[in-house]
């Protein structure tokens, strides 16, 4: 195990690869998986500051088709229930029509979401300005997608919020001096 993760940090080294490794990790960060993309493109950029835009615009973009995967899977998982719970509705439909030889009534669609998360279908796509935050992020992605939000204004503010996150976050690392860097890491090193 440990050979498979030292090839693929490797494979996805940021001095060799670049912009595509910015684009990886981003993605990866942004499903339901737990990685951060922050420090690669801290990284990145601070090994190539002439490319502080590129990075930041590669890193929203994978970010957000990140977002997008999330989003769709809580689509589809909202479809897959609905459609497990019309078979189960149709079938002991059919058992009580069987047993009571009574006329049929057309199954009716389960209300699954009717008194939860009012207030992200409220506010509706907005909401996903926040999809940058840590540990809700991801799942308010998805949740949209839960919930059947528009595809394309979800996406829209996805992206806006995740590229005010690597703007904010990389431009302040950028301005902090190198001497606290340091600091910081000869505490730890004291430390451990």
């Amino acid at each position: 195990m440990e050979a498979f993760l030292d090839s693929l940090l490797g494979m996805v080294a940021l001095p060799k690869v670049g912009l595509p490794a910015i684009f990886l990790i981003s993605l990866i960060s942004a499903t339901l998986l737990p990685l951060g993309s922050e420090p690669a493109v801290f990284g990145y950029i601070k090994l190539n500051p002439d490319m502080f835009w590129p990075a930041i615009l590669v890193a929203t973009a994978g970010n957000t088709i990140g977002g997008a995967i999330d989003w769709w899977l809580g689509y589809w998982a909202k479809l897959a229930l609905v459609r497990y719970h019309l078979r189960r509705q149709h079938r002991q439909h059919e058992a009580e029509h069987a047993q009571h030889q009574r006329h049929p009534r057309k199954p009716r669609k389960p209300a699954l979401d009717a008194k939860y998360f009012r207030w992200m279908r409220r506010l509706g796509p907005p909401t996903l300005l926040l999809s940058w935050l840590p540990v809700v992020g991801d799942p308010l992605c998805t949740l949209a997608g839960w919930l059947r939000l528009s595809f394309w204004p979800s996406l829209g503010y996805m992206a806006i919020g995740k590229f005010l996150r690597y703007l904010a976050m990389t431009g302040s690392l950028l301005w902090i001096p190198d001497s606290f860097w340091h600091s910081i890491g000869n505490t730890l090193k004291a430390w451990f």
